[in-house]
This record gives structure tokens, sequence and C-alpha cells, in this order.
């Protein structure tokens, strides 16, 4: 199995951000302009990008999505986009905009019967986000913890035909501390799916940890802030990942 770089945009009032471990209260901005970031990381190779609504995954609506609709339609590369998508016209608004994937996390917890709908009707376009603290689902911008074991949700859900999961462990989020390796993999071999890692990468040697697990099914990684830091650049990644 392939094994791709995801590099990450967090929007949060029209600018790029990252958190830490989730925590709204500890916030780093990185940029003024999610679709400049975007284009940079086009322009470094990126076949992918991974956005997120931090304002909609709070408010449960969509808020900074005119960011992803131009980076989806100006730019030659891939958009997979989550937070804030509750509703088919959310899905529908940016798969006809252009949007590769469609993420779906806190409605797969809170109305599982919808997320299945949708899973079947849109296929390989949507992707179920499991977000994880302490091996328990968290929703709403992980401001909640769910009763729902991480890999049983994934369970579920691949049993009811979801092809992608990407799975996110909060306790790593935004830590540079390395992903968790163990939960990940766990999650793919559980699932039979194809699990994309987000959480904790902190070095190519994290990213060559991860995809020694891509025959497990772990298919790609989202890096944000090891990026932002300056520990390596989206070139680097490719290069090292896929040479």
């Amino acid at each position: 199995m392939a094994f791709t770089i995801y590099p990450a945009i967090d929007m949060r009032g029209g600018k790029c951000v990252r958190l830490l471990q989730g925590d709204y209260e500890k916030e780093t901005v990185y940029g003024d302009s999610p679709f400049e970031m975007a284009a940079w990381f086009a322009a470094e190779g990126a076949e992918w990008i991974h956005m997120v609504d931090l304002d909609g995954a709070k408010d449960g609506k969509r808020v900074n999505d005119e960011f992803v609709i131009r980076a989806a339609r100006e730019l030659e590369v891939k958009v997979q986009i989550g937070g804030g998508i509750r509703t088919e016209n959310d899905i529908v608004h940016y798969l006809e905009n252009g949007v590769e994937r469609v993420i779906i996390g806190s409605v797969a917890v809170s109305n599982p019967e919808f997320a299945i709908e949708m899973i079947r009707k849109y296929g390989k376009k949507i992707a179920v986000g499991i977000d994880a603290k302490n091996g328990y689902v968290a929703t709403h911008g992980w401001l909640k913890t769910s009763e729902t074991k991480a890999v049983e949700l994934g369970k579920h859900f691949a049993d009811a035909g979801a092809e992608t999961f990407i799975f996110t462990d909060i306790a790593t989020d935004g830590m540079l501390s390395g992903p968790n390796l163990e939960a990940v993999r766990e999650m793919a071999e559980e699932t039979g799916k194809s699990v994309i890692a987000s959480g904790g990468v902190s070095s190519i040697e994290d990213l060559q940890k991860l995809k020694a697990f891509s025959m497990k099914g772990v298919s790609g990684a989202i890096v944000g802030k090891a990026i932002y830091e300056g520990r390596f650049s989206v070139r680097e990644a490719l290069r090292e990942v896929n040479g």
C-alpha cells in the first residue's frame, strides 16, 4: 500500500493555527492565509492537503469553507476537509466544489445511522475521523469524550462500508512527541481498512515508523506542527518516504 503525506492546515478565525492537544486556549498562529499555506504545500510537491475547520468543529457548522474550496479549485492538489460537517448538505457543498474527500467525525458518534447512509451513498469520498482520548472517542472539537471505544467504532463503520479512517490520538497531537504507533496499528488491523495517522509526528523517523505498518493498512500520516516548526519540509518528507 502506498504511503501518503498529508500536510495539515487547521483554520480558526480565517488563520492557520495549531492547538496543543486540541485545547482551544493553547493556540499558536502560523499564518494569516490558509490558501497561501495550501499553495506553499502544493508547490513543495504535496499530492494531498488535510484541512480542518476548527471553528466549524466547535460550532457544528461550516465556517472557514471558502478557503477550502479555493484551494480545491485553484491548486493542483487533492483536498480533504474535516470540521463542522453535520449534514448531507455540508458534504455536497464540498464535493460539488472540488473537494476530494470529506471527513465526518462527531456526527459519526452522535448519529451513526446518518454516517452509514453517507458512507454508502458517497463511498470513498467519505472518511471517518476517529479522535481518541485514552482509547475512547472524543467529539465536538475534542471538547467531549464519549463512552465508545475508538477501535469498536472503527470496526462498526468498517463493517458498514467505510474504506478510510483518520485516526488521531489526542494525547500526542501538537506535542511533537511521536505518534501512538500501537494505537494506529491496532486501528488498521482491527478494521482491515486504510488508516491515516494523525498526531505526534515530530521527525522523518516517525514517518518511517508509520510507513513500516503500510502493509497492515496504515496508508498515510497527517503532519502539521513539525512542518510549521521547521523540523522538516514537505519536500523532505516526501523524498524520504517515497524515495
